[in-house]
């Protein structure tokens, strides 16, 4: 999202982020029909998404995940959470979007991602989002959540995602952060402000345990991932 150096991982916030965010809150209250998208993957068609966008490099971190699906399928709850998040945070490195895709703002499909070996915060929460739903974990409990962090002493406030995992709709999410190693409560993380929160189903504002729009109409950048993960292989 910028042009300059930031803190490793985050985002600066920016008058034209939150002007979007402003028409983005206002249409949440139009009352759209949801669209229900599910994590369905294609093998063979992946490979073959990855052979051609990436060769060798990214078919062998392709092949990592698909051993990391097959081993934590029948774990328990904690253990995908931990490991998906460590998968992604240990083997993709942080880079701006303007650096990895010549363009201010960009989120990368997991395989995009992978591919690059590289990303954003969108891009590591996009990447988590998909293989815990592809591992049976229920849509209705994990949101990308958009955050405003405050940074050091300083208090400078960036844009930031993370993905949140809500056992309840109301609960207190567990965060999956690209910055933090540790899985914890949102009511720790006193550093994060949300700001809005979305997935596959829904779209909900601040705090909010209704959702009140369709993500995938309303957010232009989560709806051309979607499409390119249909191409791509990862829904069918």
């Amino acid at each position: 999202m910028t042009h300059r150096p930031a803190p490793h991982g985050f985002k600066p916030e920016r008058r034209r982020f939150m002007i979007g965010l402003g028409g983005l809150l206002l249409a949440a209250g139009l009352g759209l029909s949801p669209i229900s998208l599910e994590a369905r993957i294609d093998r063979a068609q992946l490979r073959a998404s990855m052979q051609r966008l990436y060769g060798s490099s990214g078919m062998a971190i392709l092949e990592e995940w698909f051993a990391l699906l097959d081993r934590l399928r029948s774990a328990d709850l904690d253990a995908q959470l931990r490991e998906v998040n460590d998968f992604f945070n240990r083997r993709i490195r942080w880079v701006d979007d303007i650096d990895n895709w010549g363009a201010e703002d960009f989120w990368a499909t997991p395989l995009e991602t992978m591919g690059q070996r590289q990303g954003d915060c969108e891009d590591y929460s996009i990447a988590k989002y998909i293989t815990l739903k592809e591992l049976g974990v229920p849509g209705s409990r994990l949101r990308l959540i958009y955050v405003r962090a405050r940074i050091g002493r300083s208090q400078i406030v960036q844009a930031h995602m993370v993905l949140g995992y809500y056992e309840t709709p109301s609960a207190v999410p567990l965060v999956l952060d690209n910055l933090v190693p540790s899985i914890t409560p949102a009511d720790q993380r006193t550093d994060l402000d949300p700001v809005f929160s979305f997935n596959s189903d829904g779209l909900w504002a601040g705090g909010s345990t209704q959702s009140r729009a369709d993500p995938v109409a309303r957010l232009s950048r989560w709806r051309s991932v979607i499409e390119r993960m249909q191409q791509q292989g990862f829904i069918s």
